[in-house]
């Protein structure tokens, strides 16, 4: 089995362009692929992990990704998959978000001499005259075409600026550079990307009469057909500063049954014959499954050791085993003899962003503390709980531990 047959098996294959040419490239190792980052937060979140996996899949049999960082493309804004505008960031912005990504990307993928690239396309677009890529670029563009496309489309009834109508002209000369300047063949990304990609197919075909390819990746979704990759309180971030790695493993141990095991196929590096043999576990393994799914993509993602922190903190939680000192933990400093209120507690933990949000998730019974239901919405922790440590659960899946010396 190629690399291309084991993309299909693992449900990672939307859409090709020419199916039998780049099932050739990738599966001899000859693909110069690239895939887009727009750097509009300073950290990756879990819907870059899967092409990032991908990126690493491919380099393993010998291809070569080319990691695209839009720190060009970024001061536009995509408007694929959005119903408004993008906030605009500062020239600041996006050059510290760049510099963020690149930390986390060598996680993944190995930079250097004959291996993959980290390229910039501020270094290009940003020094574009608008004359020239008018009459250069734009000329080979029907506007009527653009319209037609999807990642357009829903963004016609409620407005779409002229900035983002030009994304689709920065991608496609994106690609038409790197084609020309790093030899880059193929382009990969979700599959909501697939009107841009092709642009950028069409436009190295008009300009240099040379073939290029496209390939998007299913997008991940759960059974109910939402981006997984979110919570409550907002993305799930690869940066350990932003969601760490406790609540990493946590968010995967606390996947929907029915998203295990297209999550295991679509983001871990476990073979596919013992994919095969988990798909016939009994239903009361299921357990046993997030488990391997969080703790292989938090080690991926974190490192084994914060992998294991996190199981044995998780293990203290739900079955009394393993302990919990790797729990996400806060230290309130100054605390006195009469304790604190436990609403304060968790505004300063950043459980909550305020008391009022508090007081209702406690009328709804959403918060626990030591494993008891809080029904009280002035409880106060008393400076000996503290000491001993206060268990703190808010809604079903997040943990906290708050403490003071």
């Amino acid at each position: 089995m190629g690399i291309y047959e084991e993309l299909i098996e693992r449900g990672l294959l939307a859409q090709v362009t020419d199916e039998k040419e780049i099932r050739d490239l990738i599966n001899n190792g000859k693909a110069t692929f690239y895939i887009g980052f727009d750097p509009t937060a300073d950290s990756l979140h879990v819907g870059h992990f899967m092409t990032l996996v991908l990126m690493k899949r491919l380099q393993q049999v010998g291809n070569r990704p080319i990691a695209l960082l839009g720190g060009g493309t970024g001061m536009i804004g995509d408007p694929s998959g959005r119903s408004d505008l993008r906030k605009v960031l500062t020239v600041e912005d996006i050059d510290h978000n760049v510099n963020c990504f690149k930390k986390q990307m060598e996680r993944f993928i190995e930079f250097g001499e004959g291996k993959a690239m980290l390229i910039n396309n501020a270094d290009w677009i940003r020094n574009l005259n608008y004359i020239d890529l008018l009459r250069d670029v734009g000329a080979c563009f029907s506007v009527n075409h653009m319209l037609a496309a999807e990642c357009y489309k829903q963004r016609m009834e409620r407005g779409l600026s002229f900035l983002e109508f030009n994304y689709m002209i920065m991608q496609a000369y994106d690609f038409y550079y790197l084609h020309e300047h790093y030899g880059c063949n193929m382009q990969f990304g979700g599959d909501d990307q697939w009107s841009n990609m092709l642009a950028g197919t069409e436009l190295i075909r008009k300009k240099t009469g040379k073939d290029a390819y496209a390939m998007t990746i299913t997008l991940l979704l759960n059974s109910e057909g939402k981006k997984m990759g979110k919570t409550a309180s907002g993305a799930v971030w690869l940066d350990p500063n932003k969601t760490s790695p406790f609540d990493f493993y946590q968010y995967w141990r606390n996947v929907d049954d029915a998203d295990v095991m297209k999550c295991l196929k679509m983001l871990t590096f476990i073979p596919l014959e013992q994919l095969r043999e988990m798909e016939k576990w009994d239903d009361s393994r299921i357990n046993e499954k997030k488990m391997i799914l969080a703790h292989e993509l938090t080690e991926l993602v974190h490192g084994k050791d914060e992998a294991d922190k996190a199981q044995a903190a998780a293990l203290a939680l739900f079955s009394g085993e393993g302990d919990d000192n790797n729990m996400p933990t806060t230290e309130l400093e100054n605390v006195p003899e009469e304790g604190v209120q436990l609403l304060d507690a968790m505004v300063t933990a950043k459980l909550i962003t305020s008391k009022g949000e508090g007081r209702r998730l406690i009328e709804q019974g959403g918060v626990s503390v030591n494993g008891e239901k809080v029904t009280d919405v002035y409880l106060v922790l008393t400076k000996a709980m503290l000491q001993s440590g206060v268990k703190i659960k808010k809604g079903k899946k997040i943990f906290h531990k708050i403490v003071t010396k």
